[in-house]
């Protein structure tokens, strides 16, 4: 590692510990040369995550659109902000151990509303009705009685 100071490639590590929740460590530096210390943040880089919209737009994974989306179905439910987060990093862990570049929404829509239908079948049902776009009350009807025969 170069010193930012006087660009000598003679750096040592002196103190090394965990950063920003276990994700990158954090290493003090001091230049052997001009004995100045630094601090460098060691992280692992991950590949972006590139979702085909419906449209076959292409746009960056983006966690919070996926948070909304449960959010919104578990609104007023007794579904707790731990078990949401649970809900929210299994459908990610899901989405990322696919270890794809590319990835459709409608996958990450049908991972999301098998984690939703874990947590609450009322949440499940709102998501699947704005994910599904149900039409009318038979398709709605439909997907509640699927729901009920797997009980």
């Amino acid at each position: 590692m170069k010193c930012p100071f006087c660009s000598d490639d003679n750096t040592r590590v002196i103190d090394s510990r965990p950063a920003d929740d276990n994700s990158a460590i954090r290493r003090r530096r001091q230049c052997d040369e001009c004995g100045k210390r630094f601090t460098t943040y060691e992280k692992v880089e991950s590949i972006p995550l590139i979702v085909i919209k419906k449209d076959k737009i292409r746009e960056p994974y983006d966690r919070s659109k996926i948070e909304a989306g449960v959010l919104r179905s578990c609104h007023k439910r007794p579904v707790s902000v731990e078990q949401i987060e649970t809900c929210i990093d299994n459908i990610e862990n899901k989405v990322f151990n696919m270890e794809v570049k590319e990835i459709d929404s409608k996958k990450i829509g049908e991972i999301v509303m098998d984690e939703i239908k874990e947590l609450d079948q009322v949440a499940y049902v709102r998501f699947a009705s704005v994910y599904r776009e149900f039409k009318d009350v038979n398709t709605f009807m439909s997907e509640l009685k699927k729901l009920l025969d797997n009980k």
